[in-house]
């Protein structure tokens, strides 16, 4: 029996953000500046660093509700992940701070309610779940590494962790007891 830990997504703000990576979007807060060409009519803003030490590659994820419930959570050593939603459809996503460590500081692991307007990059080493869609066909598009899909492709056949050169996940109910939840019916306007 897991110990159930439940999570309120809080809304995704800049600030709220800060301790995991930076906000893509309008709601950064990053100043933009005018490209000298178009007279003004294209504005350019650097809300979030994109570091990687592997090709990035640029993939798309088509995703549908899954149930509101955080079992693994993982990190990358070798690049800042980001999540940039297409669409416009909202998504939770579940993160905890970098930490030294074999695992996330469990009383750090927050739940972030995106509205779709916006996309998030993440420091290395952030923990996090894959995001949650909360409406069908909810699509995001993740720049990596490409290391990220050999460590993924290196599971392990019994524990379904993986680990790498890049990536460490890990099963946090088998090694912790706990089992973080939250609920996706719930008003996250």
């Amino acid at each position: 029996m897991s110990e159930i830990i439940t999570l309120i997504p809080e809304p995704a703000t800049a600030e709220a953000l800060a301790p995991f990576g930076a906000i893509i979007g309008a709601a950064s807060g990053a100043k933009s500046v005018a490209v000298d060409f178009y007279k003004g009519a294209v504005r350019m803003s650097y809300p979030a660093p994109f570091e990687c030490d592997h090709p990035v590659e640029i993939t798309l994820a088509s995703m549908d509700p899954r149930p509101g419930e955080v079992r693994y959570m993982e990190r990358h050593a070798q690049h800042t992940q980001a999540f940039i939603p297409l669409g416009g459809k909202p998504f939770v996503a579940v993160m905890a701070p970098p930490c030294e460590g074999d695992l996330p500081d469990l009383s750090a692991v927050r739940a972030f309610h995106f509205d779709g307007s916006a996309g998030f990059a993440m420091h290395r080493g952030t923990w996090h779940e894959f995001p949650f869609a909360l409406l069908p066909d909810t699509q995001i598009v993740v720049l990596l590494s490409s290391q990220t899909g050999y460590d993924l492709k290196a599971k392990d056949e019994v524990t379904e962790e993986a680990h790498g050169p890049d990536l460490d996940k890990k099963d946090i109910r088998a090694r912790t007891g706990r089992l973080f939840r939250f609920s996706l019916e719930q008003d996250l306007g």
